[in-house]
C-alpha cells in the first residue's frame, strides 16, 4: 500500500471512529473512556502515516486525565515511550516560553512592549528599512516584516556549530519587506532575537533564564532548551527517525541552539501540560507563579487580526476554532517532531501532543478535531453557496502565496510552485488547492467564506474554518488570511510569480535550447557548409543551449540528492554549481550580441533562420532573467 492509500485509510478509519461516537457525545470525566477513544484514534494514524512514536497528556480542571506514550523511543533497543519520562520536541511550542520570559521583564518595568527593539540591542541594529521601528509587540504578533530564511544555518547537525545568540542574530539578520504591523509573517528570526533582548536585560543566558523563571517555579524537571541535551534527560530523549526503505533510519538529534528561543526545546508531555496549566490558572500552578494574572489576562487578549471575523493573534499565542470552541496555544515542527498545545479556557482543559517522524505532522493535526468531534461536537449546519457566485468568483481566482517566504536568498526559488490555487467552482463554491489537497468554501459574508464540508482535510495542519479575503482601496483582491493561522497572511501572486508562467517558459526554453544542441550533433555536416561569421552565430547558439541545459540538468541532479541535508548547510558541490548560472548567463549576453549581428549583417539563407535563432537567444535570455529573479545567480545565500 503507497503511503497516500495508507494515509487515506487511516484517515477514514479515524473519521468513521469519530462519527459514530459524535452521535452520543461524551463527558471527559471518564479517563478509561478517553484513553479507549484517543486509542483508537492515535493508532491508526500512527500506523498509516508511518510515525513510530508519539506522546499524548490531557488535562481537566487541573487534574490529568490521561499522559501516555506510543510507539517506541528507541526501536533497535525495543524501548516504549513512556509519557513521563520520554522527552519529544515541541518545536515552535518553545516560543510560548520566550513569550512568557518577555513578559515576565515587562512585569518588571525592565521591557516595554512598544519601544524599537534596537533600544535594547547592543552589539547590532536592526536594519532601519522602514520609517517605523519594529517593537517586541511586532514581534509577538508576527507583524515585524521581516522575510523568513532558515536553509543551511536554522537547524545544524554539528555541536560545533553552536554560536553565541547575540553572534547568530546578527549573522544571520533577515531582509525587511513589509512595515511592521501590516503583514503578519512567521518568523523564528523575530523570536530568537526577543530571546535575545531577554538575554540582554535580564543579564542571564536566555537557557538558564527560562529553567530559572520558569522550569524550575512549574517543576517541569523533564524540560530542557540546551542542547547537547544534558546527559540525564539525553538518555531518554526519543529518537529522531525518517521511513527509508520499508525501515525507520535513526537521525541525529537536530541542534536548534542558534534559534534556540524559537524552537530548542526537548520536553516530557506532562511538563508542557504543567505549563499550560499555569497559563489557564493566571500564571500561578501549586502556589507557584511565573506571571500576576492580569498579564495572562493581556497576553490572551487579541492583539492582531487582518480580519476581525476570522481568529486572531493574541500576544505570542494564537487561537484555533474547534466546533466553536476558542483553544489558544501554539503548534511545532521541527524536521522530525510536531506538536501542539491547546488550552481551552471555557472548558478548563489543556493537551499537548507529539508525534514523531515527517507522518506526525498528520497525527498531530488530526488529534484535537478528533477529540472536540467526539466531545465537543459541531452545531452549525453546513452553509448554502449562494446562486450567483460563480458570476462573482473570478475576482478571487489566482496563485496565492504566503508572505511567510524569502525574497532575498536563494531560497526564494525553492518556493517555487507552492503557491496556494484558488477558483471558483460551479457548484457556486470557492476552491482552496494546496499541493497536499483541496477544500470548497462557501461565501457568507463579504470577502468571507467558510468550509463547506468540515470533515474533508485541506492539507495536513491547515483545514480552517474561515477564510477572509483583503482587498485594496481599488476594491482589487489582495490577498486573504486563514482561521487558526493568523500569523501567516497570503498575498496574490503576480502572473511571473506563479508556477504556470515560470514552468511553461522553462519547459518551452530548454526545448529550443535542446534543438539546438540536437541539431549540433545530427546536422554536422550541413554545418560545416555554414561561412565563417555564420559557423561562429551558430557556434554562440549551441554553446549557450549547452551552458544552459547543463546548469538545469547538474542543478536538479544536485538538488535531489542533497534535498534532505539543505537545511543543516549547503555542500560544497552546490556552491561549485552556482558558478554554472553565471556562465550560462554570460554565454546569453553572447548570444544577444551575435544575434545583433545576425539581422545586421543578414547572415544565413532566410529571414525564417534568422527569427529561429532569435527565438534561441530570447529562450536564453529567459532563463538568465529565471536565474536572476529566483536568486540562483550568484552566491545568495546565508554563510
Amino acid at each position: 500500500m503507497n503511503k497516500f492509500l495508507k494515509h487515506l485509510f487511516g484517515c477514514t478509519l479515524v473519521l468513521l471512529i469519530v462519527a459514530n461516537a459524535q452521535a452520543a457525545p461524551a463527558e471527559l470525566d471518564d479517563p478509561a473512556a478517553l484513553e479507549t477513544f484517543v486509542d483508537g484514534v492515535i493508532r491508526p494514524l500512527m500506523k498509516a502515516n508511518n510515525s513510530p512514536s508519539g506522546t499524548v497528556t490531557i488535562a481537566k480542571g487541573g487534574q490529568v486525565l490521561l499522559a501516555k506514550g506510543y510507539g517506541f523511543e528507541d526501536i533497535a533497543e525495543q524501548v516504549p515511550v513512556d509519557a513521563y519520562e520520554t522527552l519529544f520536541r515541541p518545536g515552535s511550542v518553545s516560543k510560548l516560553f520566550t513569550w512568557v520570559s518577555v513578559m515576565q521583564l515587562v512585569e518588571q518595568g525592565k521591557l516595554d512592549l512598544d519601544a524599537d527593539v534596537n533600544d535594547y540591542l547592543t552589539d547590532f541594529k536592526i536594519k532601519e528599512t522602514f520609517d517605523e521601528p519594529i517593537t517586541l509587540r511586532h514581534i509577538m504578533t508576527h507583524t515585524p516584516g521581516f522575510e523568513d530564511g532558515g536553509l543551511g544555518y536554522l537547524i545544524v547537525d554539528d555541536p560545533e556549530l553552536i554560536l553565541p545568540l547575540s553572534e547568530t542574530m546578527k549573522l544571520y539578520q533577515p531582509e525587511r519587506v513589509n512595515p511592521p504591523g501590516v503583514q503578519t509573517a512567521y518568523s523564528n528570526y523575530a523570536t530568537s532575537l526577543a530571546g535575545l533582548i531577554v538575554e540582554i536585560v535580564s543579564g542571564v543566558p536566555f537557557n538558564d533564564y527560562v529553567k530559572q523563571n520558569i522550569f524550575d517555579p512549574l517543576g517541569m524537571t523533564k524540560s530542557s532548551f540546551e542542547e547537547p541535551l544534558p546527559a540525564e534527560l539525553e538518555a531518554r530523549m526519543a529518537t529522531s527517525y525518517k521511513p527509508e526503505l520499508g525501515a525507520y533510519a535513526a537521525k541525529d538529534f537536530e541542534i536548534i541552539a542558534n534559534f534556540a528561543p524559537a524552537g530548542a526545546q526537548s520536553a516530557t508531555s506532562p511538563d508542557m501540560v504543567r505549563f499550560a496549566q499555569a497559563i489557564l490558572n493566571g500564571g500561578e500552578l501549586d502556589g507557584n507563579r511565573i506571571l500576576k494574572a492580569e498579564t495572562v489576562a493581556e497576553m490572551l487578549t487579541p492583539n492582531f487580526t487582518h480580519d476581525e471575523r476570522t481568529t486572531p493573534m493574541l500576544l505570542g499565542f494564537y487561537e484555533t476554532d474547534y466546533n466553536g470552541h476558542s483553544v489558544v496555544g501554539h503548534g511545532g515542527d521541527t524536521i522530525y517532531f510536531h506538536s501542539y498545545l491547546g488550552i481551552d479556557q471555557a472548558e478548563d482543559l489543556v493537551f499537548f501532543v507529539s508525534f514523531a517522524s515527517s507522518g506526525g505532522s498528520t497525527v498531530r493535526s488530526m488529534f484535537a478535531p478528533a477529540l472536540y468531534d467526539r466531545y465537543f461536537p459541531r452545531s452549525e449546519s453546513p452553509p448554502t453557496p449562494p446562486e450567483d457566485f460563480l458570476e462573482r468568483g473570478a475576482r478571487y481566482a489566482g496563485s496565492y502565496g504566503f508572505w511567510r517566504g524569502n525574497f532575498s536568498k536563494i531560497e526564494k526559488a525553492f518556493s517555487m510552485g507552492s503557491a496556494i490555487q484558488v477558483a471558483p467552482t460551479e457548484d457556486n463554491t470557492l476552491l482552496l488547492a494546496f499541493a497536499g489537497g483541496a477544500k470548497q468554501y462557501v461565501e457568507v459574508e463579504d470577502n468571507l467564506f467558510r468550509e463547506l464540508d468540515p470533515n474533508m482535510s485541506l492539507i495536513a495542519g491547515i483545514s480552517p474554518r474561515l477564510v477572509a479575503f483583503q482587498e485594496n482601496e481599488a476594491g482589487a483582491i489582495t490577498g486573504f488570511v486563514m482561521d487558526g493561522l493568523p500569523f501567516m497572511s497570503a498575498r496574490k501572486l503576480s502572473v511571473i510569480e506563479t508556477a504556470n508562467f515560470n514552468y511553461s517558459l522553462l519547459g518551452l526554453s530548454l526545448v529550443i535550447l535542446l534543438a539546438v544542441a540536437l541539431r549540433r550533433w545530427f546536422q554536422r555536416r550541413e554545418l560545416a557548409l555554414l561561412g565563417p561569421a555564420e559557423r561562429v552565430a551558430f557556434n554562440a547558439s549551441f554553446y549557450a543551449a549547452a551552458a544552459h541545459l547543463l546548469t538545469v540538468i547538474v542543478g536538479i541532479t544536485i538538488v535531489s540528492i542533497i534535498a534532505d541535508n539543505l537545511i543543516n548547510g549547503f555542500p560544497l558541490s552546490f556552491k561549485v554549481w552556482l558558478i554554472m548560472p553565471i556562465i550560462a548567463t554570460l554565454s546569453s549576453i553572447y548570444l544577444l550580441y551575435r544575434t545583433i549581428g545576425v539581422w545586421k549583417d543578414k547572415l544565413f539563407a532566410s529571414v525564417w533562420v534568422r527569427v529561429r535563432y532569435t527565438f534561441v537567444a530570447l529562450a536564453g535570455l529567459f532563463l538568465a532573467w529565471f536565474y536572476y529573479y529566483w536568486n540562483i545567480l550568484g552566491f545568495q545565500y546565508m554563510v
